[in-house]
């Protein structure tokens, strides 16, 4: 009985594929101090070589973030102190195109995350971020060849698309949007811009995976992707952090640009530790004709506020989103998503599932804008939690906004618990009561999962199993 018992604590679930870290010496990473001044600000953007507009933009951003107040609805985050949380971690070493070029300890530990296997077997193009820089990015040359830009986001700034760069860059995300927006915009390094021609269909995924090593400090990268008329994409992103004793900070950002006709499918796994205050943000907007599809799965991290945007902009543009989170122990997971309809004919989907377990709790929140222009506008919202014993909680806070009697909006919540009759049958044909429970979860997660590639379906269900670990 004390051995079952002992299972129910996340620090003793295996992640032991996750949660592996190296020291980070004064000699081989440099960090700026803890906090959150101008100071540090103007040293981040001098380390990054800024171009002019890009320092004035930090510095109006801070400004923002010191003016606005922190979210007062939501998961309690009064215990997360920026003046505690290094917000610029730097590996001293230049970003490699080849595996070979990169530092041992950080091969290693993309190596055990399966990150070069991956590359060689199914992925276009990779970008891996340790810390707060790229240490690694590579494209293969038959989709270089079609014109695909994927590189930096600090190369983007100066290179040759700079000034597209410029042009949309926190443009669907402006710093007034929240706090924490402001403080990305502040402190942001890392992430990748992606670029895709007219008429340029990339038949395989590229990738980014982000990696926080470093103990008390944040990660702001910032994603940029321009998929043009007619072109078609999926990218994947994945991210994991090892467990600390003290508070980590993601504070991401993603804006995505699908244009008339053009296809966007964006996954993502995001396995942060159980210290992390994931507070990212991410938004996109369609043109006429086009698609946008999300697949998200959310595990890990102590708080979570995240729910990604669609701006359904153009007449006959159409979004898609498919997510699932997991709450444990000491989790308090706020997620959702956003629909947001302003062209004709417009069509949006929301299917997410939750898990809840341990006494975690999981809030679904959701809104849907259907606008007076959005005419013949199609909504769709089906929301269902499950709760694996009465310690945890599952609440879904959907709103509608509706201008128009001229639209079809629907929704759907259901909230459950496993069927003690499910688990007896399986029990009946030989499965252990532990297995029979992990069984029927991954089977209530299977829409999801199947939406994913192969390699990632495979690290979710890894995650479910993980986590089932403690249901006893």
């Amino acid at each position: 009985m004390a051995e079952d018992e002992s299972k129910t604590q996340v620090a003793d679930i295996d992640r032991s594929i996750y949660d592996f870290r190296y020291e980070e010496s004064d000699e081989d990473f440099y960090k700026v101090r803890k906090g959150l001044d101008s100071s540090i600000v103007e040293r981040i953007s001098e380390e990054k070589k800024d171009p002019l507009w890009m320092k004035e933009w930090r510095l109006k951003c801070l400004d923002i973030y010191n003016k606005t107040l922190e979210p007062d609805w939501g998961p309690d985050i009064r215990d997360l102190d920026i003046q505690k949380i290094v917000t610029y971690v730097k590996p001293k070493t230049q970003m490699a195109a080849k595996w070979a070029d990169v530092p041992k300890d950080i091969k290693e530990t993309f190596e055990k995350l399966g990150i070069p296997e991956a590359e060689r077997e199914s992925l276009a193009g990779v970008g891996a971020q340790y810390d707060s820089e790229l240490v690694y990015h590579n494209v293969k040359d038959e989709v270089a060849e079609q014109g695909v830009v994927y590189t930096d986001m600090e190369s983007a700034l100066t290179g040759e698309f700079a000034d597209l760069v410029k042009e949309t860059f926190m443009h669907l995300v402006p710093p007034t949007d929240h706090k924490f927006a402001a403080l990305h915009g502040a402190v942001w390094s890392g992430g990748s811009f992606v670029y895709v021609p007219k008429g340029v269909h990339v038949k395989i995924p590229l990738q980014s995976y982000f990696r926080l090593n470093a103990a008390g400090a944040g990660q702001f990268e910032h994603t940029l992707i321009i998929v043009d008329e007619g072109a078609d994409l999926h990218f994947i992103e994945g991210c994991s952090a090892p467990k600390y004793n003290v508070a980590n900070l993601h504070a991401g950002c993603v804006e995505l640009y699908v244009r008339k006709n053009a296809h966007l499918r964006y996954s993502t796994i995001e396995n942060w530790s159980k210290n992390m205050y994931h507070l990212n943000t991410k938004r996109a907007i369609v043109e006429e004709g086009g698609k946008m599809e999300w697949v998200s799965g959310s595990f890990g991290s102590h708080v979570s506020y995240l729910y990604p945007t669609t701006i359904l902009k153009g007449e006959r543009s159409l979004c898609e989103f498919t997510g699932i989170t997991f709450a444990g122990k000491g989790q308090d997971l706020d997620t959702g998503a956003r629909m947001v309809h302003l062209g004709k004919n417009t069509s949006s989907v929301i299917n997410t599932k939750s898990i809840s377990k341990s006494g975690g709790q999981n809030t679904y929140r959701s809104s849907i804008e259907i606008t007076k222009t959005a005419l013949h506008a199609k909504a769709s919202v089906n929301c269902e939690s499950l709760m694996l014993d009465r310690e945890s909680r599952s609440d879904t806070i959907p709103a509608m906004n509706i201008m128009t009697k001229d639209c079809d909006v629907g929704h759907e919540a259901k909230i459950g618990r496993i069927s003690n009759k499910a688990i007896f049958y399986l029990m009946s044909r030989g499965m252990s009561e532990e297995d029979a429970r992990a069984m029927i979860v991954s089977g209530f997660a299977n829409p999801v999962s199947k939406e994913l590639p192969l390699e990632y379906a495979v690290e979710m269900n890894n995650l479910i199993n993980l986590e089932m670990k403690g249901t006893m």
